[in-house]
């Protein structure tokens, strides 16, 4: 039996579309969380100095994007065909583009980083909300299936809906906006087989 362990800080953000495919494809895991506090002595024991890390039996898979594309090809949870798994790394990488976008606003809203909170949302997070939040509707509604890609669930509707989650904590009102997301995000955390995992974790 393939032995996985997953080593990340003890919080959702990149992590925690990792352990959802877990959860969902009911794949036990070795769940490892670090604290802030311990991070700097364990730091050196992997090869990019960053988490999240995938090990499997013993080897390193580093970025959460390749674990993510790796446990979702051995899942089910990349995509039917050549075609849509194409599309979801397109929308993954989109993702990532927005995260990076947005994340200046983010990071100071949540106390990780010191600026201008006020100037942040009005030239930063507000302008690209507008240009972006759209788009994700327009992707889902081209799907049809309720999910990013026609065929159903895939890894990138875990990592969309943890990361709108997130938008929705701490800007409920923009993100209120676009109730196709919201409605999306409902319904990955209504799947029942990640019921049991949800209702205990951390909020």
């Amino acid at each position: 039996m393939v032995q996985y362990k997953l080593y990340y800080f003890d919080v959702r953000a990149l992590g925690e579309a990792i352990r959802l495919c877990f959860h969902y494809a009911g794949e036990k895991f070795e769940d490892i969380r670090f604290t802030h506090e311990k991070w700097p002595a364990e730091k050196n024991k992997f090869f990019y100095g960053k988490v999240p890390v995938l090990e499997v039996d013993g080897k390193q898979l580093n970025q959460s994007g390749a674990i993510l594309q790796y446990l979702s090809n051995k899942f089910g949870l990349a995509g039917k065909d050549d075609w849509e798994k194409a599309k979801v790394i397109e929308i993954f990488d989109f993702y990532k583009d927005v995260y990076t976008e947005l994340s200046p606003y983010i990071y100071t809203k949540l106390g990780f980083r010191e600026g201008d909170l006020n100037q942040l949302r009005k030239n930063v997070f507000l302008p690209g909300a507008e240009r972006v939040f759209p788009l994700f509707v327009k992707l889902l509604a081209q799907s049809g299936s309720g999910f990013f890609v026609s065929s159903g669930l895939t890894y990138v509707d875990f990592v969309l809906s943890e990361y709108f989650d997130l938008i929705r904590s701490i800007e409920p009102e923009v993100i209120g906006k676009y109730k196709e997301l919201i409605t999306f995000t409902d319904k990955v955390h209504a799947l029942p087989k990640l019921k049991n995992y949800l209702s205990t974790r951390k909020a």
